[in-house]
């Protein structure tokens, strides 16, 4: 099967954004290749190589965001992927700089980078308990470990950027056994699977994008929790007499902000509210977004240009 490579300048900041984009229209790979992740491997050893390139270590703006689309769709999806773009540059203009957006492609066969993509991933260790692991990874679990499988081909969110980690971060915290949880704009359903395998009663997770929802529901089934977590195709709970002790958000801060309003209606009195994807320009933006329905901030930690939040009710 012939496919396109497809590939975006962006920035670091923006590289999330959009890969967020890309995943819209193909559930076959999305990667981001940015030189920082190569200064952050060397600065913390976290791996090691005999030599390296020296210009490699250079921090340079630009960063390659890739997608890989049927060659045989690529004429419908291609559009829709610049429009959407084109739609996000608007929006971030002056809020976050995403670099040229300066798009190339490429005819590859299916079967070369398939296998190549998949060696990328590797076992994600995150807080004190969660380790976060492609499907088709052997691992061994380790005492006081929860193991939660992502089958990568369809992922929206894998642990491994700075906002997802901070909110597993803080769901370790919180969460205590008898806990319902509630993930709002649940991509891969990552944080409300690691909730169940960390030992809450049950967890809700919504989005509006479907072929997050349907990976989710995936994801669900192949770790195990299907019969304890509900995945709805909307934006939030329409039901409002179902109460979550922890809330989890992990979405861009005009969204949050833009639900705010709506959020405490699920979530119990004394109840925990985790929000992440939020930049330092847009921080005071959302506390006084959800202060103004009544929670209290609580803590507040950074990684990268990244913060996430919490809140009680």
């Amino acid at each position: 099967m012939k496919f396109y490579e497809l590939t975006i300048h962006t920035t670091s900041a923006g590289s999330e954004l959009i890969a967020d984009v890309m995943w819209r229209y193909t559930t076959y790979g999305v990667a981001i290749s940015d030189v920082k992740d190569v200064i952050a491997l060397q600065q913390n050893k976290a791996m090691y190589w005999d030599y390296i390139d020296e210009a490699l270590t250079e921090d340079r703006a630009d960063v390659l965001v890739k997608a890989f689309v049927p060659a045989d769709e690529a004429d419908k999806i291609l559009p829709c992927i610049r429009a959407d773009l084109e739609e996000l540059a608007a929006n971030c203009a002056g809020i976050m700089p995403l670099g040229t957006l300066e798009s190339t492609r490429r005819e590859v066969e299916g079967d070369d980078w398939l296998e190549i993509w998949k060696k990328h991933f590797r076992p994600l260790h995150i807080g004190k308990k969660i380790v976060v692991c492609p499907e088709w990874i052997k691992y061994e679990k380790q005492p006081n470990e929860e193991v939660v499988l992502l089958d990568s081909n369809m992922a929206f969110g894998t642990g491994e950027h700075e906002t997802t980690a901070m909110c597993l971060e803080m769901l370790q915290k919180y969460l205590t056994p008898q806990s319902v949880c509630i993930d709002v704009g649940c991509g891969s359903g990552i944080l409300g699977i690691s909730a169940i395998k960390l030992g809450a009663k049950y967890a809700y997770l919504t989005d509006i994008d479907y072929v997050a929802v349907e990976s989710a529901k995936h994801n669900s089934q192949i770790n195990g929790v299907a019969d304890k977590v509900t995945v709805a195709h909307a934006n939030l709970l329409d039901n409002a007499q179902i109460k979550g002790d922890i809330m989890l958000a992990n979405i861009t801060a005009e969204i949050l902000c833009g639900l705010a309003p709506s959020i405490p209606k699920n979530l119990k009195a004394g109840g925990t509210l985790i929000l992440s994807g939020i930049i330092d320009s847009r921080l005071d933006m959302v506390i006084n977004a959800f202060t103004a329905q009544g929670l209290t901030p609580e803590e507040r930690i950074k990684r990268g240009e990244w913060l996430a939040l919490s809140f009680k009710l």
